[in-house]
């Protein structure tokens, strides 16, 4: 009995240090072609494949997790998973509620993007997703904010007349661009908003975020992060 006693905690012992070791990465899955769910309804882009390669070479096992944008943070914080992978700018504000990694995405153009050229981008409305640095820089600006849950729904205001332009990463809005067909066009010149792109940690979690650092620095420097960037976001995109 003693022996089944001892072997039973060794067995607990080594499966919790099992369980350590999986790390379940929060992403929104609406946001292409940073993530999104493709047909087999599996989470797709470059961060699925910039996360798996990571957690490849950090050693750890890596379960991919789909939360709205709106709750992101709050369930990180509550224990839903253990990182943000989802295209989340690095700024002073999120800051205060959770620790970023170097960024794994370089500081990037946001872009409005409306019906003609001439739309009203100082005074409008202008749609943009609940919880960004895009809302918060439109809120600022002196045109009227209109914020939604998805990014889908920001250009779905635009082209029913709902807002005048919508205000998004340039990236994003590229492929929107691209495959109207003349519908939508860029909207005045580009702003660059935030410190790049990075995974967002619990405050309490500096071992795993320290992990995840020396391999976004190694991604860096041989290459992989840039050869993903090109891949997913064309030869034009900004790279390290």
């Amino acid at each position: 009995m003693k022996k089944l006693l001892l072997a039973t905690a060794l067995l607990a012992l080594t499966g919790g240090a099992a369980a350590a070791q999986t790390v379940r990465l929060g992403t929104e899955g609406a946001y292409p072609p940073f993530n999104f769910i493709d047909d087999a309804g599996n989470v797709a882009g470059y961060e699925r494949e910039f996360g798996d390669e990571a957690c490849k070479r950090a050693g750890l096992t890596c379960e991919w997790v789909t939360n709205d944008w709106d709750s992101i943070i709050p369930n990180l914080q509550s224990g839903n998973y253990d990182v943000i992978i989802a295209g989340m700018s690095i700024t002073d504000e999120r800051e205060k509620v959770v620790d970023f990694s170097e960024n794994y995405f370089p500081p990037a153009d946001s872009a409005y993007v409306g019906l003609t050229a001439d739309a009203d981008i100082k005074t409008g409305v202008v749609s943009a997703q609940v919880g960004t640095i895009q809302a918060g820089y439109v809120a600022e600006s002196g045109a009227t904010l209109l914020e939604f849950p998805t990014p889908d729904e920001t250009v779905a205001a635009v082209r029913n007349g709902e807002a005048a332009a919508v205000f998004a990463d340039k990236d994003y809005l590229a492929p929107y661009v691209a495959e109207s067909n003349g519908e939508l066009v860029f909207v005045g010149d580009p702003v660059s908003l935030g410190g790049g792109v990075g995974l967002a940690f619990r405050e309490s979690d500096d071992e795993l975020r320290e992990k995840f650092n020396a391999v976004i620095k190694a991604m860096k420097e041989d290459g992989t992060i840039n050869a993903l960037i090109e891949k997913h976001f064309g030869p034009e995109t900004k790279k390290f």
